[in-house]
């Protein structure tokens, strides 16, 4: 294709070309296949969704190749894959935003610098300081954490798996901190074990609250002037 052809490489490029309704755009970063990717418009320019948790529709308790690949519906619950999300971020430095919000319908973000390596790093995530947002840092350390599904164990706690334990792909230090892909519960579990494989952010509402709406999104990091 000629560059008059070719599609936006990310939601911001479908920004700067005019584009200022939140939806499914496809978009070509680098030199991956074209896949469809939500975008979400901001004041700040187009953000490419990477996950969204909203209703429960979708179970996020899949695979290394599903959370690779990427699943779910890109209108209401999905995970854009990391494959995706690689491709994205190979195009320059990007920001990490993680929106939250609790039953109360209270809303907390912040904006992370941050780092995907490739599968051949298991997806490492490293994070810098953030540059805003008042939510704390629940994923460390900033060496860098490894992503982990039930088939692929890659967490730093030596004696079981958190991906078992709490279900869902994440990127799991000890099991403690944070997992946006655990269980969707509209009300609260009895049970004590089931209370611990929500979607939770300890730094925020504590281990055993599971939160109502989550979403991840990136766009490229704009020089500071």
């Amino acid at each position: 294709k000629s560059q008059s052809e070719r599609l936006p490489s990310d939601c911001d490029q479908v920004y700067l070309a005019g584009e200022r309704a939140n939806g499914v755009y496809r978009i070509q970063p680098g030199t991956a296949l074209p896949f469809p990717a939500f975008c979400q418009m901001t004041a700040e320019g187009g953000w490419t969704v990477v996950q969204r948790r909203m209703d429960g529709t979708v179970n996020f308790d899949r695979l290394w190749q599903e959370y690779r690949n990427g699943f779910g519906n890109l209108n209401s619950e999905f995970w854009l894959g990391l494959e995706k999300v690689c491709a994205v971020t190979g195009q320059g430095d990007h920001i990490l935003r993680i929106e939250l919000q609790d039953w109360d319908n209270h809303t907390q973000h912040m904006d992370y610098p941050f780092h995907l390596g490739s599968e051949a790093t298991h997806y490492t995530l490293s994070l810098g300081s953030a540059v805003s947002g008042s939510l704390r840092i629940a994923i460390s350390p900033a060496s860098g954490l490894r992503f982990s599904t039930r088939d692929q164990d890659h967490d730093l706690k030596l004696d079981s798996s958190c991906a078992q334990h709490l279900t869902g792909g994440w990127w799991f230090s000890s099991c403690g901190q944070a997992n946006l892909n655990g269980r969707y519960f509209a009300t609260r579990p009895r049970q004590r074990l089931e209370r611990k494989q929500g979607i939770f952010w300890k730094p925020w509402k504590g281990r055993n609250y599971s939160l109502k709406a989550t979403t991840m999104m990136i766009h490229p990091a704009k020089l500071s002037v």
